[in-house]
């Protein structure tokens, strides 16, 4: 019995040796990927600055003691960042990588550095009206339509999705919703042929109409040519050119972004604030005047990080607005920042505070996170609420990002884009 137990206790203690180098390794490879998630992908430093390439990491003095390289070709020091390569021809290179080396051996990343000139951005905040006018006839959903005799049928189901756009019909282009229906009118009672463009591929459906009770060929389709609603103006530049709202218009059936024929800007009255609570974020409501003296610009682009456009009147309240300097993530400390937003009716600043950066946030626009601190805006708001999106963020007097989403398990709770995400769309 002596001996079996002397077997049993070494195989237990070999398993226990084994399970703590398992251990070891877990802790070690976790220690790695958050010392590579906490060092960027690519930087942006102005003309004549010295990078910083603190990015706290438990280990930031040996993994990244920082030494710009320039023309002159000085080595950088042992156990510092290493330039792997660089621009010719200039003091200071456009842009260039440096390797981070952990010890000065253990390579980690290679971070691309883009030296950029000094910029000002006016920080807006200001509420505005969105009309967008779709670059195709897009089909959000199929319905029943009852016919002469009274009997419901749903012609369009199981050949046509939602999201599927409508290039033509019988062979003619079809530009509008307007157009689409005297189409599918006339067509008495013959097959409509659509083409349509399906995940990046066009295909041809057919779909026999229904005449309706009111005498009118239906094929049972819902859609939607264009979209309407309200955001808030991110930044205006010297040469009056915006940004705003921090991510793309996106169409609610289908979540896809929508291409944009036309579309415009326009001042905008907030007629009602509906407080956000725990899981459902709250949202505000306008007023959009639609004439041409209330438009404020264009609509050139709509990108997952934000519309563009120029502007054709400044906004009132933005006259005597200053321009600020930009900062780039890696300045973000955690700590009190702003937003500016009009969502009581003025432009005015409210306090935040940053509670982390994300440098490899999926979809860039979620890279700050942030929790509402300031009492006023919580009280009439509960937070970060829907129609917010594009709010400036300030930090020490400088323009870092954009507010983009909310929590919508906390209102208190949100997320904003870095603002080089939004300038290099």
């Amino acid at each position: 019995m002596s001996d079996m137990f002397k077997k049993i206790w070494l195989q237990f203690q070999r398993k226990r040796k084994i399970t703590g180098y398992g251990g070891l390794l877990l802790c070690a490879v976790f220690a790695y990927t958050l010392m590579l998630n906490s060092i960027p992908d690519k930087i942006y430093v102005e003309h004549g600055q010295t990078p910083d390439y603190s990015f706290g990491v438990p280990v930031t003095e040996t993994v990244v003691k920082s030494r710009q390289v320039f023309a002159n070709q000085q080595p950088a020091p042992k156990g510092a960042v290493h330039l792997t390569q660089r621009s010719a021809g200039t003091d200071a290179a456009d842009s260039y990588q440096v390797l981070c080396k952990l010890f000065g051996a253990i390579p980690v990343k290679q971070i691309e550095v883009q030296e950029v000139s000094k910029k000002e951005l006016i920080p807006a905040g200001t509420n505005i009206g969105i009309y967008v006018k779709n670059e195709r006839i897009m089909i959000i959903g199929t319905g029943e339509v009852t016919d002469e005799s009274g009997v419901k049928s749903e012609p369009a189901k199981n050949v046509v999705r939602s999201g599927d756009c409508i290039l033509a019909v019988n062979g003619k282009k079809a530009s509008s919703k307007d157009e689409l229906v005297k189409m599918i009118s006339f067509c008495k009672g013959e097959k409509v042929r659509l083409k349509l463009l399906r995940d990046g591929e066009e295909i041809e459906v057919s779909i026999k109409p229904v005449r309706s009770q009111e005498g009118v060929y239906q094929i049972g389709i819902w859609v939607r040519d264009d979209i309407a609603g309200v955001g808030t103006l991110t930044y205006v530049n010297g040469k009056g050119e915006y940004g705003a709202l921090g991510h793309g218009i996106t169409d609610a059936d289908v979540g896809s972004l929508i291409d944009v024929h036309n579309g415009s800007i326009y001042e905008t009255t907030i007629l009602e604030i509906r407080k956000g609570q725990r899981g459902q974020p709250g949202e505000m409501s306008g007023m959009i005047n639609y004439k041409d003296e209330y438009k404020l610009g264009t609509i050139k682009e709509n990108t997952s990080v934000g519309i563009y456009g120029t502007l054709t009147n400044m906004p009132e309240e933005l006259e005597d607005a200053a321009g600020v300097p930009v900062a780039y993530k890696e300045s973000i400390k955690k700590g009190p920042a702003q937003i500016i937003s009009s969502v009581e009716g003025s432009r005015r600043a409210y306090d935040i505070e940053i509670q982390q950066t994300d440098y490899h946030s999926e979809g860039n626009n979620k890279g700050i996170q942030f929790q509402v601190t300031d009492k006023k805006l919580l009280k009439n708001t509960g937070g970060i609420i829907q129609g917010m999106s594009g709010s400036p963020i300030i930090q020490d007097g400088k323009i870092i990002g954009a507010v983009t989403h909310v929590f919508i398990s906390d209102s208190k709770m949100g997320y904003g884009i870095f603002i080089e995400n939004m300038l290099e769309h």
